[in-house]
């Protein structure tokens, strides 16, 4: 049989499931309660695959490998940043936000964003807070969409925009059917999938290679110097940002609502527990294993000039057929995870935040599905038409996301008290600030682009929070 015929049958098969399990989904889906949080009855493997799964969208298999491929050794750096980053919202923002979310009844992200405000106020925060999710979120998904028309386009004789529309109407299909239920299930068995690629692949690439004192000697042999430089072969002041800025890809994490509503899921405090030490453990393994395939891709493939199609070109050459068949499943499996999520949080945003859905309310769960076929037509749109690197748009909305709204979820975790105005102005400097550095000539690392837009908005809820505290 030959080898395109295979991934075929695989993916087809794959994808019937996924729907199967969106028609199942259907059935515990009757308010948006439970299509937008699950009715908060989220177990710890759901919860810590799926969660696990939604951060690490087709950049984790694409773009770290590819990062990797770029920068050598210095790539490693985002490891230990990333996986810090999960370690702390797991084990202090989710126990926090798990317990509000019941108390207070909040079913998105906005909801904690805009506690305590009330009028216009109120109604200021959820725009400024809805019109960033969706600004970034359609960028987001883009990316994911693009990664899955890579995809189609380097196993089949498929143009790149025939894949992005072919990869966008699965994804809105079974997130229509099912909404959070089957974005949960399908996700966990996404990264099910992702993490048994990321073991799979590693190991044929250093077998191939020779061992790891094979590969290390081959990289100092090959064609810069740099590729066994910590920095990148940055120097001084430059090395430092540069370590800095690959770290600080974490703070991102703590502002993602696609990752915080898992924590709003959860059931009890004993899944809790359960889900943080499989969702630490699945990040390190799959982050270093796209890490070293990227090394090892360097000595394999070294005239390559795209590193984010490396996965698929030693997929390709290292793997049997029918291997390397559900190992496409995963990349699309990776690129899904994350779209599904991100096409959910984007509809709530509108149809829950902005109350579009509480105004007809008879009609909300339709509200919300023709929302987000909208929003998923629009992202489909961006993708074919406005091309960008995986790693690049994803890292934009990542890094936005993170800066508007990760310091105001610090605080509002801790219980302290921020006037509307302070938040507001976190939000909107957070963000905008983003945008100004992603603009600009990248700084080593782009440390500038994930840090200072992060500081100024911690400083602002600060400065709020002490003023809040004197009145």
């Amino acid at each position: 049989m030959q080898r395109e015929t295979i991934i075929l049958a695989t993916l087809i098969g794959y994808k019937l499931l996924l729907i199967g399990i969106g028609l199942w989904a259907q059935r515990r889906t009757s308010d948006n309660a439970d299509y937008f949080l699950g009715g908060r009855n989220l177990g710890p493997v759901v919860a810590s695959i799926s969660y696990a799964a939604s951060s690490s969208s087709a950049w984790t298999l694409l773009g770290v490998s590819g990062a990797a491929f770029t920068m050598g050794l210095g790539a490693l750096w985002l490891l230990p940043g990333i996986v810090t980053s999960h370690i702390i919202s797991w084990w202090w923002l989710a126990p926090r936000l798990r317990e509000s979310a019941s108390e207070l009844d909040q079913i998105t992200v906005t909801d904690i964003l805009a506690l305590d405000s009330k009028g216009v106020s109120r109604k200021m925060i959820v725009l400024a807070a809805s019109a960033i999710v969706l600004f970034c979120f359609v960028f987001y998904v883009a990316a994911q969409f693009q990664g899955a028309g890579s995809t189609f386009t380097a196993n089949f004789d498929i143009s790149q925009s025939g894949a992005i529309i072919t990869g966008g109407v699965i994804v809105l299909i079974y997130t229509l059917l099912g909404g959070f239920w089957a974005v949960s299930v399908t996700d966990a068995l996404q990264g099910m999938l992702m993490c048994i690629a990321a073991i799979l692949l590693p190991i044929a690439a250093m077998m191939a290679v020779g061992g790891p004192g094979e590969l290390l000697s081959a990289l100092a042999a090959s064609r810069t110097a740099g590729e066994l430089s910590w920095t990148a072969g940055n120097a001084g002041l430059l090395g430092v940002g540069f370590a800095a800025g690959l770290m600080l890809v974490g703070l991102g994490s703590f502002g993602q609502p696609q990752l915080l509503n898992r924590f709003m899921a959860l059931r009890s405090a004993k899944a809790l527990r359960q889900a943080r030490w499989m969702a630490v453990t699945w990040f390190i393994v799959v982050l270093a294993g796209m890490l070293l395939l990227g090394l090892c891709g360097r000595v394999l493939m070294p005239e390559a000039t795209n590193g984010e199609t490396l996965f698929f070109a030693l997929t390709n050459d290292l793997l049997p057929v029918i291997i390397g068949a559900v190992i496409t499943a995963a990349v699309l499996s990776a690129i899904m995870s994350t779209a599904d999520s991100q096409l959910l949080v984007a509809a709530s945003a509108v149809a829950h935040d902005m109350g579009l859905a509480r105004r007809r309310p008879q009609h909300a769960l339709l509200i919300s599905r023709l929302v987000m076929t909208a929003i998923c037509l629009v992202a489909v749109v961006v993708a074919i038409e406005v091309p960008a690197t995986i790693f690049s748009r994803v890292l934009f909305a990542w890094n936005g996301l993170g800066a508007a709204f990760g310091p105001i979820i610090f605080a509002r975790a801790a219980k302290a008290h921020i006037p509307p105005v302070a938040v507001l102005a976190a939000m909107i400097i957070g963000f905008g600030l983003t945008a100004v550095f992603y603009s600009m000539p990248n700084t080593p690392g782009d440390w500038a682009e994930r840090l200072i837009p992060f500081v100024a908005s911690s400083l602002i809820v600060i400065c709020g929070v002490i003023a809040g505290r004197r009145r």
